[in-house]
């Protein structure tokens, strides 16, 4: 082939501020991130709920992913990244022009104090536009995908087909603004590395609240609910705690050394918090659940996303430890005490592996993030934790700041999508569809076999079927059996 290699340094399409190592990176990490949706919840959502919900589930998935990629590029990109509109928001607008995608990615321009004056500068990183655009798509789709999380099991279909988009343009954007985009917490000097708050805090508090507004699953399916496949639910968990290298390795926006203290800490604290999970499930009940230890790793790892490049590895551990504790005291112990968090029905306790992990990671955030190693990240000066001279405690403080507005604005926005929703879609699949499940909703079923992911007990089933012989030979008086308890209609 007579034509030029795609690295010529005369071609456009390589840039002289083009770093191809950082582009690379980038893109792995965004696909990492996206591997951790697709098919990663989309795999432990199907497998952790009951075979009658496996598809119903993995659709929601499946359905949020590919919506907020087309808002994305539609409005929201510029929503969370453009221009100001309002201090906790930004100009919407389409990203898909190809200059514009062509051009070198800009984070938000922020102040800096020179020689006593204010002077406000942008952030470039090494690659395109597109390349940013693309890797914070990601991070909406997966934040979007975890408020499903507290719904699985009743909400309606096409409530939920309407609630993603509204969602994500009137809460994510948000918060990603505020904290990411050049809002006013931005500014101000809150810390959010790679999401504690834009994605586990918003996610845990809308998905709680929309499981008040949506109401509880039917009893029985409270009271017994077993997940239909074990093994595919760990393949969903192992996707998920691998693609959070590219989570928060990604953050810095290269490949340097923020984003390899960030991976080594990730990982750190996702094995921290599951061990301690774990044991904590042998002391009080006797044996290790593996639902419970997936709860841990996932505790683990929304704990450590506040700082997960911003703290010492040993803070990290400690963070581990925090996070496999508390969010378990919250759910095992907090939860049976409190009247309002039974009535609501969050089926995969978003709230308490999400919310309350993030929260708690924003406040670790807040004592552990060391001076120097916010230095190559924080484009806030004076930023670090109160564990370390320099701030008096001011920055946790504006953790716990930062905690609340996201909190709130997410309580509200939620609440307000749902109850505009329901003026027009029942927010609630019908009774009679909720005990049928897949069938109902989609008319497809994940498995053809008998049951509903429940264990054969002899005895349940041995009397079931010989009620259901006393009914056959009452209806059909030529009814026999076959060998080998095959029943058989002549």
């Amino acid at each position: 082939m007579g034509t030029a290699g795609p690295y010529d340094p005369h071609l456009p399409a390589v840039p002289d501020w083009l770093n191809t190592g950082d582009n690379a990176w980038q893109l792995t990490a965004a696909t990492l991130v996206g591997l951790q949706s697709m098919p990663g919840l989309v795999i432990l959502y199907a497998s952790i709920v009951k075979k009658k919900w496996a598809v119903n589930s993995a659709f929601m998935a499946l359905y949020a992913f590919a919506a907020v990629l087309l808002c994305w590029v539609l409005l929201c990109y510029k929503m969370a990244f453009g221009d100001e509109l309002l201090p906790f928001w930004g100009k919407g607008g389409p990203a898909f022009n190809q200059g514009y995608l062509k051009s070198r990615a800009k984070i938000p321009e922020t102040v800096h104090f020179v020689n006593g004056k204010i002077e406000k500068e942008a952030t470039m990183p090494y690659f395109p536009m597109a390349t940013l655009v693309y890797f914070q798509f990601t991070f909406a789709a997966i934040t979007t995908i975890l408020v499903a999380g507290s719904v699985l099991g009743r909400m309606n279909i096409k409530a939920w087909m309407a609630f993603v988009p509204l969602w994500l343009i009137f809460s994510y954007t948000v918060g990603a603004y505020s904290l990411w985009g050049g809002g006013f917490l931005y500014h101000w000097g809150v810390i959010d590395y790679s999401g504690g708050y834009v994605i586990h805090l918003s996610s845990g508090v809308a998905g709680f609240v929309a499981a008040y507004w949506v109401g509880p699953r039917p009893q029985a399916d409270r009271e017994r609910f077993p997940p239909n496949n074990v093994l595919l639910m760990l393949a969903g968990a192992g996707l998920l705690w691998m693609g959070w290298s590219g989570f928060n390795g990604g953050a810095p926006y290269a490949a340097n050394l923020t984003s390899s203290i960030a991976v080594l800490n990730t990982n750190l604290s996702a094995a921290t918090s599951l061990l301690v999970w774990t044991t904590l499930d042998v002391i009080f009940f006797g044996k290790p659940s593996v639902i419970g230890a997936i709860q841990g790793m996932v505790t683990g790892l929304a704990g450590v996303t506040p700082g997960a490049g911003l703290v010492q590895t040993w803070a990290a551990i400690i963070i581990g430890i925090f996070s496999g504790s508390v969010p378990w005291a919250s759910m095992m112990i907090l939860h049976k005490k409190s009247t309002l968090l039974q009535q609501v029905d969050d089926t995969l306790a978003v709230f308490y592996t999400h919310a309350v992990a993030g929260i708690l990671g924003g406040i670790m955030t807040g004592l552990f993030a060391h001076p120097d190693l916010c230095k190559l990240y924080l484009p806030v000066p004076n930023s670090n934790g109160a564990f370390y001279r320099g701030n008096g405690g001011k920055q946790l403080l504006k953790q716990l700041a930062g905690a609340a507005f996201i909190a709130v604005w997410n309580l509200v926005s939620t609440t307000l999508i749902l109850l505009a929703i329901k003026m027009f879609i029942p927010l609630r699949m019908p009774e009679e569809e909720l005990g049928i499940g897949d069938d109902a909703a989609h008319g497809e079923e994940a498995y053809a076999l008998w049951g509903d992911g429940e264990k054969f007990e002899a005895t349940r089933h041995a009397t079931q079927m010989q009620q259901f012989e006393r009914d056959q030979e009452a209806a059909h008086p030529s009814y026999v059996h076959g060998a080998r308890g095959v029943t058989i209609v002549l």
